[in-house]
């Protein structure tokens, strides 16, 4: 067993975590779990080639959005001790209450050269601290309109897992989380040791930064609430769609308000919204999966193949399994 000092003096990369309320608890874990696997042989979790401290000003436990808390490791303290800072996000409605002492340890991260990374709606943190101005940032599809309603004349990336903008780094949460972190690993330690851990965590290769988000299509990008509402339930059923007089019901409004709100906000019908949805699954089902066009076709509520690829060859001018191997060509 290496000694303390010995770990200290040969660690590569020290990340030190500020958690939020109610944050979301799969985003940390794949950050975490990245850094751990690499920073020892196997998964034997010794911090040698890299550390991770959760960081808060009164060390009492932060509840996740499961419920499940997490204790803290140490104090707030001095920034410049580590490579990076990261915050992780979690519900929106806890955003506004982050303490100030984290909020101002952030800033004199930032006075201090210390990178800082937001993960899942950490981004939103970063930006309240006034510490993302003049950079890109990345927001996950589903909160995207939310992060336009916060932030005025700041459009955020939606269509990438994540994104690296000089000494900003943000992602959209999930797994984005663990490629983000496999991303610091191979820029600090080495590209096997990011490729060991994502195998370890039976997570694919790493995915560069420009990999599409899974979700809704930026085309349905709206900040009309019961267009979003009705988009969030068609993404709920999307392998058994709704009728529109159905998805009506269940928002317990008309149809005819319902069409009339789509076509001021996205400038077409539910029908054409959802199959327009049900395509761009079918297209990341497509690319990231070995499903048949059998199998695609149901997940996705299609009658059946042939109805599939009749479909999808009217938007693309080709079969679904032709764009797949132009998609595994261009990788």
């Amino acid at each position: 067993m290496p000694t303390a000092s010995a770990v200290s003096t040969s660690q590569r990369l020290k990340v030190g975590i500020v958690l939020t309320r109610r944050f979301t608890i799969c985003a940390f874990a794949n950050f975490v779990d990245v850094l751990r696997l690499a920073a020892d042989e196997g998964d034997r979790s010794r911090p040698i080639l890299c550390s991770w401290r959760v960081l808060s000003h009164d060390m009492n436990p932060v509840a996740s959005s499961c419920g499940l808390s997490v204790q803290p490791d140490e104090r707030l303290g001095d920034p410049a001790r580590f490579d990076y800072i990261v915050v992780v996000g979690g519900l929106m409605e806890e955003l506004e209450r982050v303490p100030p002492e984290a909020t101002e340890f952030l800033r004199r991260a930032a006075r201090a050269n210390v990178p800082l990374v937001g993960v899942c709606t950490g981004a939103f943190v970063l930006h309240r601290a006034g510490l993302m101005n003049g950079y890109r940032c990345c927001v996950s599809w589903f909160h995207h309109n939310d992060f336009l309603e916060s932030f005025d004349g700041i459009t955020p990336v939606s269509d990438q897992i994540f994104v690296v903008d000089r000494d900003r780094l943000t992602c959209s949460g999930g797994t984005s989380s663990a490629h983000l972190a496999a991303f610091l690993v191979d820029r600090h330690v080495g590209r096997a040791a990011a490729r060991k851990s994502l195998a370890i965590m039976m997570i694919d290769e790493a995915q560069a930064a420009e990999r599409p988000q899974p979700g809704l299509p930026i085309e349905l990008a709206t900040r009309d609430a019961l267009v979003r509402r009705a988009l969030l339930a068609m993404q709920q059923t999307i392998d058994t769609p709704l009728t529109v007089a159905a998805l009506a019901a269940r928002l317990k409004v008309s149809r005819r308000k319902l069409e009339r709100h789509f076509a001021e906000h996205l400038g077409t019908s539910p029908s054409e919204a959802g199959k327009l949805l049900r395509l761009n699954h079918a297209e990341w089902l497509l690319s990231r999966s070995e499903r048949t066009i059998t199998q695609i076709a149901q997940d996705t509520g299609f009658t059946d193949a042939s109805h599939f690829i009749r479909i999808f060859r009217a938007r693309h001018d080709q079969t679904p399994q032709v764009w797949r191997v132009a998609q595994v060509a261009v990788k």
